[in-house]
């Protein structure tokens, strides 16, 4: 299994103390920031709930129900998240009913192994109206031995009568200093680690996930092209045309978002902090745009065009 990190580590030996007592419910909610290992910690504690014989609150890896959960063949461990639609053309964006349905089926069947059965919903907030009205019948009739443990990075999409019925598993941003060494820890420079880990305002996971796949990077070239056109040095026409021209174009709009609230929070002139925080409502807007039918380049032109009219007016101001 990978290392878990130390907040990891923290949540899973917590929990899985609280499974040792026998004080674990049967529905669990494992919430907070997205890529902080929430999946990892519910995919740790399935092994050990499954484990045959385990070490403490370690699962053996060893015995026979490791090694089938190793090879994705448990027949008492189920992983519910998206599916292909069903002519299989492509990937669905939320989780249906019929899923529910099958998982709630099979929590009502005795487990093969006799241990217990283990299900885990990953993201539970992309399960649909109905899929969550057949979610909440299974929640409110647990079974002995059954575990349902629900994966959120955002919780608050839950309906709130699945909430309440499930004990909350908080992750929560660790401080900046353990992030930092965990982060110096997977082979980064410690010059990059500082850029990041403040870019990503002390979240580790996302800082190195920028840091592996060439996303600070990314950041970089946006607020150099940001600058350009606030020095008139391009156009929006040449910027909208770049940014569009691959498959990061949502992802240069979040980090021209985020760069537009640093740059507001150095500034004392109310208006001109106005101004930048309308254009940051704006970039988020466009980011949801561009998962539409509209054309790319002109959502990006007029994004664009906006941000060089704001960083014109915030020169004025300042050379009066």
């Amino acid at each position: 299994m990978t290392p878990m990190s130390p907040w990891q580590s923290r949540i899973y030996a917590q929990v899985a103390s609280t499974l040792e007592s026998g004080r674990l419910g049967h529905a669990q909610l494992f919430c907070g920031p997205a890529q902080l290992g929430k999946r990892d910690v519910a995919i740790r504690l399935a092994r050990r709930v499954l484990c045959e014989t385990p070490n403490g609150i370690e699962p053996c890896n060893a015995c026979r129900s490791c090694r089938l959960l190793d090879a994705g063949t448990h027949p008492d461990y189920r992983f519910v998240s998206f599916i292909p639609n069903r002519e299989g053309t492509k990937v669905r964006t939320e989780i249906v009913i019929d899923q529910m349905r099958e998982l709630s089926s099979q929590l009502a069947l005795t487990p093969q192994y006799g241990r217990a059965q283990v299900a885990i919903v990953d993201p539970a907030d992309a399960i649909n109206t109905s899929a969550a009205n057949a979610l909440l019948k299974t929640l409110e009739e647990p079974v002995p031995g059954r575990y349902l443990w629900l994966v959120s990075a955002h919780p608050a999409r839950l309906p709130a009568t699945i909430r309440s019925r499930c004990q909350r598993i908080e992750f929560r941003l660790p401080p900046v200093d353990e992030a930092r060494a965990w982060l110096l820890a997977q082979g980064h420079s410690a010059k990059d680690v500082d850029e990041a880990l403040l870019a990503a305002r002390g979240h580790p996971g996302l800082a190195d996930d920028w840091l592996r796949s060439g996303g600070l990077e990314l950041r970089r070239r946006v607020a150099a092209d940001l600058q350009k056109l606030a020095r008139a040095e391009a156009s929006p026409q040449e910027i909208a045309q770049q940014w569009g021209s691959d498959e990061h174009a949502g992802l240069r709009l979040s980090h021209a978002a985020d760069l537009a609230v640093e740059k507001a929070r150095g500034l004392t002139d109310p208006h001109a902090a106005r101004s930048l925080a309308t254009w940051f409502d704006k970039a988020n807007r466009s980011r949801d745009l561009l998962r539409t039918t509209v054309r790319a380049d002109l959502v990006l032109m007029e994004l664009l065009t906006a941000w060089r009219a704001a960083s014109r007016a915030g020169q004025e101001i300042r050379d009066r």
